[in-house]
């Protein structure tokens, strides 16, 4: 009897002690339920560290009184005092404006005729990790009222639009009187955006310059900046290590990889990139240069020159769209021995028809020759031109796609290609917090008039003739003279003038200067 006892008192202790268990957790978690609806703030380490705005370089953090019906309440019960305007990527009306003390400020200019769908990734990707204004040239799609109209209502973002009142301007730029782009002149397709690109950076230096910006860099809508190295991921803290002494900084382009052929954004799908050859050694690069080649003409589909941010000074001008001069010195110039560019190039199936369309040439090897400087290019361009699609889809196949698993593998290991998921990330968490789609649904709000749009872009299209340092017109100068006979008058005067550097393809292994292109320039570690 006392044992039944003993039993039934030891069978009693454990049920308690169950209990006991069963509810201390719930009730823990009630506790915090009520502490955070209450709106009390729990320090808790995950919430500190998503919001510490070192997460996301390039933007500070603001408080504003704010009221219930903002959505970031929703996610966070205790912002109905405090506002974040730069939370990515919790808030679904981030600004992701900036503010005047943060420094280097850094520019990006481009020339496009992109869509939303590529520019706003691109944008919104440069602003997290430190951009601050942009300067984008635009026409055919970007031109447009629905697109502009949303682009020009982004803080910090100049849309300039290619007019007729434009290409007068640009025909009296200094640029276009000089010889040194003059090799571009009259040129079909590849040649003529080149020329395009290379007067709109010439404008956009003296934008730049009248905005306080402290560095300058040409980045087309299918690159990405890749600020490896950094602890934040910046890019303005990668340019505010750079010496005092420098002028130039290139960064090393990347090209993406492709690993099937129904890409349908490039940005959030594609992670495997070829590495410059300025990025490994030349050891490597030339034991692996076949592999990484295939079939293609060049170690690259496209160019291997990368591009370079330049800080603002005077005399600064491009040369050509890949690289910065200066009229009255030498440039102090550094390579970055692990920031990149990435090159999203024919990473969509539909590039080779788009590229064709844009593109009135003739499909033969003599005719390509006038539109493309890249052998692929030219390629590229007579398939488009002559083959039927399924003959195009294997051709693309072959060509562009990274189908062998085991090759990639190999190449991968080699230290030739690499994967790089931060900008995908970003882009992804962006698109999913519904940055782009607020910024399209906030600029449908103020949809401007059409008389007012008309004269809002004649107003946006005026620029300082006196900072161009305008000399003639294009056709004639102010004594009559052609302007064509003015330009032969000049590449007498001065031979000396070096052509503007065009985008390059990688050196083959043969080549006598590979050594050269690799130490030609100092490297600049990103931790310097």
């Amino acid at each position: 009897m006392a044992g039944l006892n003993k039993s039934s008192s030891s069978n009693s202790s454990q049920s308690r002690v169950l209990l006991l268990l069963t509810i201390l957790p719930i009730t823990l978690a009630s506790i915090a339920f009520i502490l955070q609806w209450r709106g009390w703030v729990i320090d808790d380490p995950i919430t500190r560290g998503s919001l510490d705005h070192s997460q996301f370089p390039g933007m500070s953090l603001s408080f504003s009184k704010q009221s219930h019906s903002d959505c970031s309440s929703s996610l966070f019960p205790h912002s109905h005092s405090l506002s974040l305007s730069l939370s990515f990527p919790f808030f679904h009306h981030s600004k992701f404006d900036f503010s005047s003390h943060l420094k280097p400020k850094v520019c990006i200019t481009t020339t496009t005729s992109a869509g939303l769908e590529q520019i706003l990734p691109w944008m919104f990707y440069h602003k997290v990790i430190g951009v601050s204004n942009f300067l984008l040239f635009v026409e055919g799609k970007a031109a447009s009222a629905n697109v502009s109209r949303v682009l020009e209502s982004i803080p910090g973002v100049k849309v300039i639009y290619r007019t007729k009142e434009l290409e007068e301007q640009q025909a009296k730029s200094r640029i276009w009187n000089e010889t040194w782009l003059s090799n571009f002149f009259y040129k079909p397709c590849n040649n003529e955006l080149f020329v395009k690109q290379t007067l709109n950076m010439e404008m956009a230096i003296v934008m730049a310059r009248d905005s306080g910006v402290d560095w300058i860099i040409h980045v087309d809508t299918d690159e990405l900046i890749h600020p490896a190295g950094t602890e934040e991921y910046s890019l303005r803290q990668l340019l505010s290590d750079v010496p005092e002494n420098v002028d130039t900084v290139i960064f090393p382009n990347y090209e993406s990889c492709v690993e099937r052929d129904d890409v349908k954004e490039p940005f959030s799908e594609v992670s495997m990139f070829k590495k410059n050859y300025q990025h490994m050694t030349k050891e490597i690069y030339i034991r692996n240069y076949d592999d990484a080649t295939r079939s293609n003409p060049d170690y690259f589909l496209t160019y291997g020159n990368g591009k370079s941010a330049a800080r603002i000074q005077d005399d600064l001008r491009p040369d050509g769209a890949h690289n910065w001069e200066n009229y009255m010195k030498t440039p102090v110039e550094v390579a970055m021995e692990e920031a990149a560019v990435l090159h999203f190039t024919y990473t969509k199936f539909s590039d080779l028809t788009s590229r064709r369309d844009r593109c009135n040439c003739k499909p033969t090897k003599e005719g390509v020759k006038k539109c493309f400087m890249l052998d692929f290019d030219r390629s590229a361009f007579i398939i488009a031109s002559t083959a039927t699609e399924e003959e195009m889809r294997q051709w693309y196949r072959e060509q562009v796609v990274w189908t062998d698993k085991k090759l990639n593998s190999k190449l991968l290991k080699n230290g030739v290609l690499t994967r790089i998921y931060g900008p995908m990330v970003i882009i992804q968490s962006l698109r999913e917090s519904g940055v782009f789609s607020s910024v399209i649904a906030k600029a449908a709000e103020t949809t401007l008039s059409k008389d007012n749009f008309l004269k809002s872009a004649e107003s946006r299209n005026s620029t300082r003739n006196a900072s161009l340092r305008l000399v003639s017109s294009r056709k004639n100068d102010a004594g009559g003279v052609s302007q064509a006979t003015a330009r032969r008058v000049l590449e007498v005067i001065d031979r000396s003038v070096p052509s503007a550097t065009p985008p390059l393809s990688p050196p083959s292994p043969d080549h006598s200067d590979l050594i050269t292109y690799q130490f030609s320039t100092n490297s600049l570690h990103s931790n310097t």
